[in-house]
């Protein structure tokens, strides 16, 4: 069996990452995963059912008002399932199904998790927010992941109707090339450390519920999820608001190649 170096699990890290995950996860998962890959038979879906299991521990102890217990169960339920990814490419043992798996655990261990804690705290308190919170956490979740491939959907479609790009020899007119501007100097610095530039994506989101507000407390368990959920609904926002210039660009375009056409 072959011996995998932590260089070789390095390679497997995605492009391009959340930064929670690339700095608050992704040390911890390399070498764990380097560790099962040399010395077990561990496959991915294995991993990602363990995973789904920790989830739903994780739930069980934010139920029973264990906050602190919850959060760590929560953040090596996470972990694992980004060993679970990094096993499948490190061994090229990934399949479809695998990617259904995991799909599914993490909506099932949001869902669960977010139950757990709106029920727990309202059992304890009786404060109704709890459940409104419960609930917003997991609507929020679920339409992100609804949305997301929708979205995807929509620019492979207008990419496949747009006209091909010009040859350099085809470019008529030269602009002179610009200044990059403050973000894009700032996407670049984040791209070259694996970093995505969203500040918060539902890997914070989760992580902001599910382990840090626990850690402070059953206090800041309100305050943090909502200013998290307004955070992640605003990117959602966003993410809709630029597919929508997107596809305004390419019907603008569309209509200057028709009138052109009609012209010639």
């Amino acid at each position: 069996m072959r011996t995998y170096s932590l260089d070789d699990v390095y390679a497997t890290r995605k492009r391009r990452d959340s930064w929670w995950t690339v700095y608050f996860v992704d040390p911890v998962a390399c070498r764990v995963a380097l560790i099962v890959a040399n010395r077990t038979s561990v496959t991915p879906n294995a991993l990602t059912v363990f995973s789904l299991v920790l989830g739903l521990v994780s739930a069980a102890c934010f139920a029973v008002d264990e906050l602190a217990a919850g959060a760590v169960v929560f953040y090596l339920s996470f972990m694992i399932d980004c060993v679970d990814g990094k096993i499948a490419r490190l061994k090229g043992t990934g399949t479809p199904f695998g990617l259904w798996l995991d799909y599914v655990g993490d909506r099932v261990r949001v869902v669960f998790c977010a139950t757990g804690l709106a029920v727990g705290q309202y059992m304890l308190t009786q404060n109704v927010e709890f459940i409104v919170l419960g609930a917003a956490v997991a609507v929020l979740d679920l339409f992100r992941y609804v949305n997301a491939p929708q979205m995807k959907r929509v620019r492979e479609a207008i990419r496949e109707g747009m006209p091909p790009k010009p040859t350099v020899s085809e470019e008529v007119v030269v602009r002179p090339a610009r200044h990059p501007s403050f973000m894009r100097r700032l996407n670049k610095y984040l791209a070259r450390r694996r970093v995505r530039s969203h500040l918060i994506s539902g890997i914070e989101f989760h992580a902001a519920v599910f382990v840090v507000a626990p850690l402070i407390g059953a206090a800041a368990l309100i305050p943090v999820s909502a200013a998290a959920s307004v955070l992640l609904l605003a990117n959602e926002i966003f993410l809709v608001y630029r597919m929508w210039l997107f596809a305004r660009r390419f019907a603008v375009v569309s209509s200057q190649e028709s009138r052109e056409h009609v012209l010639v």
